[in-house]
């Protein structure tokens, strides 16, 4: 493999593209529901993939040092793909191309959608080691409905857009933390979920499931059958977690599944 190829390999490893091209594809089209047109759709993407890029590559920056005492595997710059300076300089030229994207939604939606990213720089460098781990998560995804909504009808996201996406936020930050538990302990990580410990694994798809009920119910009109439905199927899932103590972790995902198919279908009626 040439220079090169391992350089690009490991940037995009390090970008965390799971979640990156996740978050990215929900809000777009989350935008376009919400009756954005394919400009507008365009720029948003641009904008929340070139955040999530540089979120995604200052963590792995930052954290490199203690990645590397624990031998992670999953991890580029460990594996010696990419350097921890190619990966923080990629991050820092992210973060800029993000601001004028982000302010081509318009001044107010940008800024909204800044402050987003910077709570999620905030959790890199210094919060994702304190009780207080949760809250920038709850900040950045608590924003996005309004960073949508700014920029397509300049209007703030209703409170349970902003609730639901919030307590979206929290379920993440439970869901990713909880597979990566032993390591971080390990290395003196200290954030809310690692102070839960394996408590943290049973309270992750509750935020979840609670994000969709909201958004199920809190809007005009009535549930519909599709809302009913969506809560049965919500309930179930949260039972088997309850009653199987060992339930795969896929089953926490499948609530985080429920929730962000909800958000979708309720596009149109955040700025309705």
């Amino acid at each position: 493999m040439s220079s090169l190829a391992r350089t690009l390999k490991g940037l995009g490893m390090a970008s965390h593209p799971g979640p990156t091209v996740a978050v990215t594809t929900l809000i777009t089209v989350v935008a376009w529901s919400a009756g954005r047109n394919a400009a507008g759709c365009f720029l948003v993407a641009a904008a929340i993939l070139t955040g999530h890029l540089s979120i995604g590559w200052s963590n792995d920056a930052i954290d490199a040092t203690r990645d590397t005492s624990v031998a992670r595997k999953d991890k580029p710059i460990v594996l010696g793909l990419v350097s921890r300076r190619t990966v923080g300089i990629g991050a820092v030229v992210m973060a800029i191309a993000c601001v004028p994207l982000s302010l081509a939604s318009g001044l107010l939606a940008g800024l909204v959608h800044l402050v987003a990213v910077a709570a999620a720089w905030a959790y890199n460098l210094k919060l994702k080691s304190t009780r207080i781990s949760w809250f920038p998560y709850a900040v950045a995804f608590g924003l996005l409905p309004s960073f949508v909504t700014l920029g397509t009808a300049d209007t703030w996201a209703p409170w349970w857009a902003t609730a639901a996406g919030a307590l979206l936020g929290v379920g993440a930050h439970l869901a990713n933390v909880v597979p990566d538990l032993a390591d971080d302990l390990a290395t003196g990580v200290r954030g809310w979920p690692q102070r839960l410990g394996e408590a943290a694994r049973v309270l992750a798809p509750l935020p979840l499931a609670v994000a969709t009920a909201l958004l199920v119910i809190a809007p005009d009109g009535p549930i519909g059958a599709i809302g009913w439905i969506t809560l049965a199927v919500n309930a179930g899932l949260l039972v088997a977690i309850v009653a199987w103590k060992n339930a795969p972790f896929l089953v926490t995902l499948a609530v985080a599944a429920v929730a962000i198919v909800t958000l979708v279908i309720r596009g149109d009626a955040l700025t309705s």
